[in-house]
């Protein structure tokens, strides 16, 4: 029987207008096609994977909900925090302290804006990795790419033996 490996895909300020809210930086696609963007790209590994989803405004709510997640055993988590990445020691120290696998994602590429303070991650230390300027299809690859990591890792906490 395989493990269901269960995924907390979060997102912080302005990020639930995306298709709205500046689609040169962002693109036109909404954030309710997220779950069946992200399943597309799972294919038939997407039945191992319950997916969960978040979004908050606000600092606090980011936090209790990562903390909640770490309660519930929550397996990984992909995160984009919008501009709570450049800003954030709070959220930075959050995920620190849960030690739970984080991917972090951005829409656009963020090494590209021009404000060097969009350039800058506090979260980034803690996360397994970065995906960025994939727009939504990023938060699948992220999820791929979380799902491989927590197999390996599963893989090598097996005893050995015959």
């Amino acid at each position: 029987m395989s493990r269901t490996w269960n995924i907390l895909v979060a997102n912080g300020p302005n990020l639930r207008h995306v298709g709205i809210r500046d689609p040169g930086t962002y693109g036109v696609q909404s954030m309710d096609r997220l779950p069946e963007i992200i399943a597309d790209l799972l294919g038939i590994h997407a039945e191992s994977v319950g997916l969960f989803f978040f979004q908050s405004n606000s600092e606090g709510a980011l936090i209790d909900r990562f903390e909640l997640a770490r309660e519930q055993r929550v397996d990984g988590l992909v995160l984009n925090a919008g501009a709570l990445t450049h800003t954030s020691l709070a959220l930075a120290d959050c995920l620190a302290w849960i030690s739970i696998p984080c991917v972090e994602v951005h829409i656009s590429n963020v090494l590209a804006r021009e404000n060097p303070l969009r350039q800058q991650s506090l979260i980034g230390r803690h996360c397994l990795g970065v995906m960025a300027g994939f727009g939504l299809r990023g938060y699948g690859l992220a999820v791929l790419a979380l799902v491989e990591h927590l197999r390996s890792v599963s893989k090598d906490n097996q005893p050995s033996g015959a």
